[in-house]
């Protein structure tokens, strides 16, 4: 068999039955670099050239086809010569080259074959893959849209709107999907994908399965009025759920240029939006996110001194309320053994009913299968003595009564605690770098990002934001308006405004963790008699139909005329007046009024060390309290 390395991130091996393999190697998952792409090109040029190569297949090393373009290219990227030239890379590698090779090209997919990874596999003459292979175009979570010819293909192999779902959603499918939509002409196991693979090939090159053009195919997508309405339609939604990000709406637009226009004009529309978003705000931001996410679980002292976490195989929890029984079902889904403690029989019989509606949820929502719940409710057992827990791995909610205070760390679990994706795992002076591995570990396999911190009042999360509040109080108290504060915050991003917020949350619990934050940080805090004259009113929020806002049987606010009255008896009381500057505040400043105390308290945290980097700030701000990526 002729070997050939070229630029050694590519591998090609020609056969005695004449199939060329060339294998993408550029670990830990294939990515697609410049250097990748132009060895790939040179691949299929020698490839083209030889005499003894009748066909090619397209591999990964190692059990992954490709995880997509590098990423962290993109920072520096601006003075490569290939973006000089928009499409470069996509019309002359991907397109003029691949797709457009003289011979037979099949993709075998294994592992990932994600962004670029699938664009190349796209423009192959057929696809083959795994069951467990994850085929998909998640470019939009980067704030860029897919550069490859991505926006061009996938339309033409699985349909518009499957197309669109995929893209706008950044959501992969599996291999056996793949294969229903179309996306993949065959599922193969592992061990025979490579030989099946070749054989692919020589019947496309023997004429005994088709060769397809993918660029080209127009079967499924729908006539243009009838496109035009889908693509409408995708854009509506796209502008409802996020209004404030231009980049899903030049997607649509990339997308309905080739069906208009012709896919080789969609292909350079496509190749010169994406240089334009690459270096827009919006894609820096979002990659930093991408990185601040993994980067969470790298903490320095503890994960980089060779510890290996433990096995944890059984946890108890003490109490089964709201939170204890949301802990117990995020463990249950993850196949841990969850012991519930409770002080009364009543208590353990609502906690466990929880924790079961809860699993039958997820049966409902089609993320665990239907024969797979009575095996996650046998993982759970009740008990009303701590004689039951002498054998756990793990306890939740108790330590005062040990004396390994090395053995004792936070985990602060946000509500709903078995679908909110964030985890502070807080650590005091004494907690051993093990214990903290160890919960690192858990907080992967329960599939919540961690975030590790230092002890303080309201750990991260809750103390960024505690001026949040605060700062729509204080204005609203001189003069500004509640319903302009939370429209214009909500247009900025945030799931929603400040007083919403207290809404949901309910006053009882703003004005115990207030009176905390008032507590311990009395020179920057606000005390407004607002929330309590509404509590006299019997206004606690949300919960008792009136707070803020008023609110329907089905929960939906709207704007109270009498909120005025209060506000007034709180300016009276705090002896206050109104300031005619803040009447009439610009939408910029109320975002910066808002949230610039926001940001000063999360350099006060970093100042202190009580976070380690300002990474894990972003990333708690984000996934806590949805702050805009």
């Amino acid at each position: 068999m002729d070997r050939r390395r070229v630029k050694e991130s590519t591998v090609m091996e020609v056969g005695p039955d004449g199939v060329a393999i060339i294998t993408i190697i550029n670990p830990p998952v294939n990515s697609l670099s410049f250097d990748v792409l132009h060895s790939l090109k040179e691949s299929f040029d020698q490839a083209s050239q030889r005499d003894d190569v009748k066909a090619i297949v397209v591999t990964g090393a190692k059990g992954k086809f490709s995880g997509g373009f590098d990423i962290s290219a993109f920072g520096g990227h601006q003075e490569t010569k290939e973006l000089q030239k928009p499409g470069f890379l996509s019309v002359e590698i991907i397109t003029d080259t691949i797709e457009a090779s003289r011979k037979p090209t099949v993709a075998a997919i294994d592992g990932l074959a994600l962004g670029g990874g699938l664009e190349l596999a796209m423009a192959c003459s057929a696809r083959l893959s795994t069951s467990n292979a994850q085929l998909g175009l998640p470019e939009l979570q980067l704030g860029i849209i897919p550069g490859f010819g991505g926006t061009q293909r996938l339309p033409r192999l699985v349909g518009l709107s499957k197309a669109l779902e995929m893209m706008l959603n950044s959501k992969p499918v599996k291999g056996r999907e793949a294969f229903s939509l179309g996306l993949v002409d065959g599922v193969v196991s592992p061990d025979e994908l490579l030989n099946t693979a070749r054989q692919w090939t020589l019947d496309i090159l023997n004429h005994r399965r088709p060769w397809v053009v993918s660029l080209y195919r127009n079967d499924k997508i729908e006539p243009l009025g009838e496109a035009r309405e889908i693509l409408k339609f995708a854009r509506s939604r796209a502008q409802k759920e996020a209004p404030n990000l231009k980049h899903p709406l030049v997607c649509i637009d990339v997308i309905e240029e080739g069906i208009v226009s012709g896919p080789r004009a969609g292909l350079w529309k496509e190749a010169e939006a994406s240089e334009e978003l690459s270096h827009s705000d919006t894609s820096k931001s979002l990659i930093h996110i991408f990185f601040a996410k993994r980067g969470t679980s790298k903490v320095p002292g503890v994960t980089d001194i060779g510890l290996v976490p433990r096995h944890v195989k059984k946890v108890a929890i003490i109490g089964g309320g709201l939170m204890g029984s949301g802990i117990a079902t995020a463990l249950i889904l993850s196949n841990y053994s969850v012991i519930l403690k409770e002080v009364n029989e009543q208590l353990l019989d609502a906690g466990v009913k929880r924790i079961k509606s809860n699993l039958q949820n997820r049966v409902n929502e089609g993320e665990i299968a239907e024969e797979n719940f009575e095996k996650a409710v046998s993982l759970l057992k009740g008990s009303l003595d701590y004689e039951s827990l002498k054998d756990v791995d793990m306890v939740i909610e108790i330590g005062e009564r040990t004396k390994s205070h090395d053995r004792i760390v936070g985990a602060h679990f946000f509500s709903l605690a078995h679908v909110t994706p964030l985890l502070e795992i807080v650590r005091t002076k004494q907690t051993s770098p093990q214990v903290i591995v160890d919960l690192l570990d858990i907080s992967k396999k329960i599939k919540k990002t961690p975030v590790v911190i230092g002890n303080c009042t309201g750990f991260a999360v809750n103390r960024m934001f505690f001026p949040y509040t605060q700062a729509g109080l204080l204005l609203v108290e001189r003069g500004a308006d509640v319903y302009q504060i939370d429209e214009a915050i909500t247009k900025f991003g945030m799931p929603m405004g400040p007083f919403r917020l207290a809404d949901l949350v309910g006053f009882g619990v703003a004005v115990a963790t207030g009176t905390q934050f008032i507590r311990n940080f009395p020179e920057r805090t606000y005390k407004s008699m607002l929330i309590p004259l509404l509590q006299e009113d019997k206004r606690t929020g949300e919960a008792t139909h009136k707070g803020f806002y008023l609110y329907d049987d089905k929960r939906k606010a709207s704007v109270d005329p009498e909120l005025k009255n209060f506000i007034e008896k709180a300016r009276s009381i705090s002896g206050v007046s109104i300031d005619p500057k803040l009447v009439k505040l610009q939408e910029t400043d109320i975002i910066e009024m808002i949230l610039f105390p926001v940001v000063n308290e999360a350099c006060r945290i970093l100042d202190e060390g009580i976070a380690v980097k300002a990474d894990d700030l972003d990333i708690s701000a984000v996934m806590g309290m949805g702050f805009p990526p």
